[in-house]
């Protein structure tokens, strides 16, 4: 009797995307996931060949690996965000082809579960809600699959996910994208108007902005409350900075802005809006999430 044969290459690597998909979601990041997929495939070629003959699923085995990686990562995050420069946000992304040319089996497939509003939910999150929430509601894994790759019951699984649609059921009410976009729109011309007033009223009077500079450019450290004190900060700010150029894009699949300065990206933004207001904006200046955010046109 033979074995069956090993599965090929381009089997194997073809749930690269999957494993990305995954790992974003889990992380935040994209250095993050990426070095993650890594980590598993490396973990799968280092097997013997046997053991690799006897795995009858091996998309299934490499998303445990990776979301047992993801789960490791995760519980010592706290840790690694105390050490962290001002407020951490989850890495920005922009709409695929929009931006530099990517390897298209990197890229994040946009949808809900990726809107900044929504990782920003999960990132409150025990590790534990949030790979069970992500394996089964996003990825369709069974809970008694879940279990298996959280170390728990299928029971205990079922209610760490029930919690988190709680969580997120409380705290993400995103508008219609058309209503998002027009809002965005309206704040970029306000801004460029210099329309202070203007501006004050596109923001809900308890708006909260919040900026992930990373010690690495100038942003406030801790987030700012009120329509009024937001606007005064980002005035001064960019006042600071210089000439900027604004541009309306797609940030995690949502209406965003990108500030521009000499055709350089510093900073993107992120809205949550609510009732034709804003209710929150992220705003990322840290330049190691912006490497996807590089114009297409300075790349060769």
């Amino acid at each position: 009797m033979t074995n069956p044969p090993e599965p090929a290459l381009s089997v194997i690597m073809g749930e690269r995307r999957q494993l990305i998909n995954l790992a974003y979601r889990l992380l935040g990041t994209l250095a993050d996931a990426e070095d993650v997929v890594q980590e598993t495939y490396a973990r799968w070629y280092a097997m013997p060949v046997r053991a690799r003959l006897d795995i009858r699923r091996p998309g299934a085995w490499l998303t445990t690996v990776a979301s047992r990686l993801c789960l490791n990562i995760l519980t010592s995050a706290r840790a690694r965000r105390e050490t962290y420069v001002g407020e951490w946000i989850p890495e920005p992304l922009p709409e695929p082809g929009e931006w530099a040319v990517t390897d298209p089996a990197d890229q994040v497939t946009l949808d809900e579960s990726v809107n900044m509003a929504f990782l920003v939910v999960l990132d409150a999150m025990t590790p534990a809600e949030r790979v069970s929430f992500i394996l089964h509601d996003v990825f369709g894994y069974p809970f008694a699959e879940v279990g298996r790759i959280v170390g728990r019951s299928d029971v205990a699984c079922r209610q760490l996910a029930s919690s988190a649609r709680r969580r997120l059921r409380t705290a993400h009410t995103p508008a219609p994208l058309p209503d998002q976009a027009g809002v965005v729109r309206e704040f970029k011309a306000a801004w460029e108007a210099g329309d202070i007033t203007a501006l004050i009223g596109l923001l809900d009077p308890d708006a909260t902005a919040t900026g992930d500079g990373g010690g690495r450019a100038r942003t406030s450290r801790h987030p700012i409350q009120g329509a009024e004190s937001i606007v005064r900060s980002l005035h001064a700010l960019f006042r600071r900075l210089g000439p900027m150029t604004l541009l309306e894009s797609t940030v995690n699949g949502q209406p965003g802005l990108v500030v521009q300065r000499d055709g350089v990206t510093v900073t993107v933004a992120a809205f949550h809006v609510v009732r034709g207001r804003i209710r929150h904006i992220w705003a990322v200046r840290n330049p190691d999430k912006l490497r996807a955010w590089t114009p297409a046109t300075a790349v060769k």
